[in-house]
């Protein structure tokens, strides 16, 4: 919905919050339910309302449990039952720096105002760890926004009795707390309202009125970046950015100037402007984000471009460069179907209005924010959010080279003749085994990326996949898959547990898979075979008869509505909607499937 995309007009929303939630929940579209409880210290009913219409736009339908005012502490650290019987997804906890009640005083010596800190940071970490106790979920909290006033002025950032030194330390804290806690994240209020402007946002006639910690116009604002942090949680992040060229990634039209006289480099003010944007897209691609060209441009006069010496992003740097003078809606279509990835991964960023509404019209599903000068290009792109990151693994940071090595397959098997024999020349060697703390978090990306081959679709914290590898009731399995080209990382995840469907037990002759999905970069190559095979050999070596496998149909995963049937299963029934239940009989033996995969 474009209204509810950066950068939005806050009083508009917050004046038609019910009218524009009336419209998403009209629209549809197979969202994804989570249940989010809000423990707030201070009112958090509009925050609610507002981060709800954000998480609807991103595709999560939201359940709220919301705390009494100011009984956030409370309601988590002594079991209050209505929490304990919602069982959330989330936990958010809303704090400011309201609540530090007790401040560096002037009197105060070193070790008092050590002490003050400790025991405000000990206050928190009681209820992170009493939260960890109770719930397997995710934990969000707000730092600390700095403080309204400086009693000291400029000495209170230096002095160890000043607030925004006092501020800055406990922030510290939490930070460190963050870094060695996996399912812990925060909220950086800290930055947020100094970008917002920490006058304005901590305006106190809104606390004094109402009792909010920020002023009533920044609660979008709030929102919306706590709604990023969620969303890229569940695996609603962008995975691509398409780049337009000309005054886009740098100043002036190629074919018409010349490579030699377009504006990039340090020479004017504006080619500094444009090389700083090229930093930020090449620092973007480091971090995993597919880099993409999308011009409307004879190819040799973009790759000119590119060429130039002082151009901070080289050739290389792209994974597709469609450079042609094809409509970029269609130009758009083709580069997801190279890069194997759905319309809706896509940010397409374009300097002319009238492309970037060709691309809203011809594909809608694919992000495109509203470019103004090129001075703010870098504020537009990274305030939307779009890669949102929350965890951050080996895999990502090799996620360009990953598809490029892609690229090369999809060459090397247009040679061959015979289909066995190219996955035979890609010379490919798995490594499968139970879940290991060193892949908990692509473990858990897995689960909240994978849309095609993903069976159940079922979406998973690291806190639950955690849980589910401790848990005797499970059997676990991941899958690395190398080959001559490249290591593609963790590509496969299987999950289930013996017992019955409903109850979990370390014993029984039935296993149901709760959750099998494999990345669409190793699509037909075999690991599917190869993860049966390991699968039903931890079964039999169980004692288990029968595998039951599911299959809940969606809008993106029906190219494995036959899967469990061409992997030799059984189709019990499956009903209207196309959701089926498949079993696999062990009790006879099971002859193995995989021959092109060397698996350790």
């Amino acid at each position: 919905m474009r209204e509810l995309e950066y950068p939005f007009d806050s009083s508009y929303i917050l004046t038609n919050k019910k009218k524009l939630r009336r419209r998403l929940l009209e629209e549809g579209g197979g969202r994804i339910r989570k249940r989010i409880a809000i423990l707030g210290m201070s009112t958090t009913h509009d925050i609610m309302e507002i981060l709800g219409l954000f998480l609807l736009n991103y595709g999560i339908e939201p359940v709220f449990y919301e705390s009494e005012y100011a009984q956030g502490w409370n309601d988590a650290m002594f079991d209050n039952p209505e929490l304990l019987s919602f069982k959330p997804d989330i936990i958010f906890i809303h704090t400011s720096s309201r609540n530090i009640t007790d401040w560096p005083a002037v009197t105060d010596s070193r070790e008092d105002v050590d002490a003050k800190l400790e025991a405000c940071f000990a206050r928190y970490r009681q209820l992170w760890q009493k939260l960890e106790e109770s719930y397997s979920c995710p934990v969000i909290q707000n730092n600390f926004e700095l403080p309204a006033w400086r009693l000291m002025g400029n000495r209170d950032a230096w002095d160890w009795r000043g607030r925004v030194r006092f501020t800055a330390r406990l922030n510290e804290k939490i930070s460190a707390w963050a870094d060695s806690h996996e399912n812990f994240y925060i909220h950086d209020i800290n930055y947020l309202s100094a970008s917002y402007g920490l006058e304005q946002w901590s305006n106190p006639f809104y606390y004094h009125m109402y009792k909010y910690i920020l002023a009533v116009p920044a609660i979008p604002l709030f929102s919306f970046n706590l709604a990023n942090l969620i969303k890229s949680l569940y695996g609603k992040n962008k995975k691509a950015l398409a780049l337009d060229l000309d005054n886009t990634l740098w100043g002036g039209i190629v074919g018409d100037d010349g490579a030699d006289n377009i504006e990039i480099g340090q020479e004017t003010p504006v080619a500094q402007l444009y090389s700083e944007f090229q930093s930020y897209i090449k620092a973007q691609k480091d971090m995993g984000v597919l880099l993409t060209v999308n011009s409307k441009n004879d190819e040799e006069n973009a790759l000119a471009g590119l060429a130039r010496p002082d151009s901070i992003l080289r050739k290389e740097d792209f994974t597709d460069i469609k450079a042609n003078w094809e409509s970029k809606d269609r130009n758009l279509l083709a580069i997801a179907d190279d890069l194997n990835i759905g319309a809706d991964a896509m940010v397409f960023v374009d300097d002319n209005p009238a492309e970037r509404e060709i691309v809203r019209q011809g594909v809608p599903q694919a992000a495109v924010p509203e470019l103004s000068e090129p001075e703010h290009y870098i504020g537009i792109l990274d305030k939307a959010g779009y890669f949102e990151t929350t965890t951050f693994s080996a895999d990502d940071l090799r996620r360009s080279e990953m598809y490029k090595a892609n690229a090369e397959r999809k060459k090397s098997e247009a040679s061959f003749a015979d289909y066995g024999e190219y996955l035979d020349s890609l010379e490919m060697k798995g490594e499968i085994a139970p879940f290991a703390p060193a892949y908990m978090s692509r473990i858990a990306q897995l689960t909240n990326k994978s849309n095609q081959f993903n069976l159940t679709t079922r979406r998973c914290s690291q806190a639950e996949i955690e849980a589910v590898a401790s848990d005797s009731a499970y059997i676990t399995l991941y899958g690395r898959l190398a080959d001559k080209f490249g290591d593609n990382g963790v590509v496969s995840v299987v999950f289930g547990h013996r017992g019955s469907k409903e109850e979990p037990r370390s014993d029984g002759e039935e296993f149901h898979i709760d959750l099998w999905l494999m990345s669409c970069r190793v699509l037909r190559r075999g690991m599917e075979d190869a993860m049966l095979d390991a699968l039903a050999d931890k079964c039999i070596k169980q004692g288990i008869t029968k595998v039951f496998g599911y299959y809940y149909p969606t809008a993106k995963n029906k190219m494995v509505r036959d899967f469990y049937t061409t992997m030799g299963f059984s189709r019990l029934s499956e009903d209207a909607e196309g959701n089926s239940v498949n079993v696999l009989d062990l009790g006879g033996g099971y002859s193995k499937r995989n021959k092109h995969i060397e698996v350790n």
